[in-house]
């Protein structure tokens, strides 16, 4: 897998992590739930983002992969099962797929945290980990793609900003 294959499903899943678990702790910090249901919250909801996005991967990244692998069978007249070309196509599968699950993970403890160490003004505390999460992955994604670092973190902040304020609105925050 190459730098920039390994950074995509990093930068995915990372996305996928904190948007998706900011909205849940969102949702239940202005319901009204104390910290500790919203970290259950947080976490019941990573644990589920990080098994789809490892799953989803698999089966997306096999489908592909596989299809690869026939195109590249075709000419030579032979399955390529067991040779080394599998062996890496299926390793290939298999670290994406952990990546792409792991980085949903991880990314999903970046609102969670808040509600652990911080009594009052967590979920404030958890907005702002997450936009500063979110501008790391802006700079890491300039980099990475040698693209323009400030458009990218412009691009992240923004996403974030829109999660907040759309979870808010239509998920009946204060």
């Amino acid at each position: 897998m190459t730098k920039s294959e390994q950074g995509r499903y990093i930068i995915l899943g990372s996305i996928d992590g904190i948007l998706a678990v900011l909205g849940g702790v969102i949702g239940a910090s202005t319901a009204g739930t104390p910290n500790e249901g919203v970290v259950h919250v947080g976490i019941g909801v990573a644990v589920a983002l990080a098994v789809t996005n490892g799953i989803g991967s698999y089966l997306a990244e096999s489908t592909v992969e596989y299809a690869k692998l026939a195109e590249k069978e075709r000419p030579l007249l032979r399955k390529l099962t067991g040779t080394k070309i599998e062996r890496r196509t299926r390793r290939k599968i298999y670290l994406d797929s952990i990546t792409h699950g792991g980085a949903s993970f991880v990314g999903s403890l970046v609102p969670i945290t808040p509600f652990i160490l911080v009594e009052s003004n967590a979920l404030a505390v958890s907005i702002a980990a997450s936009l500063s999460a979110l501008v790391a992955l802006g700079i890491y994604s300039g980099r990475l793609s040698k693209q323009n670092i400030a458009v990218s973190v412009v691009k992240m902040v923004i996403l974030g900003v829109l999660v907040v304020v759309l979870v808010s609105l239509l998920g009946g925050g204060h």
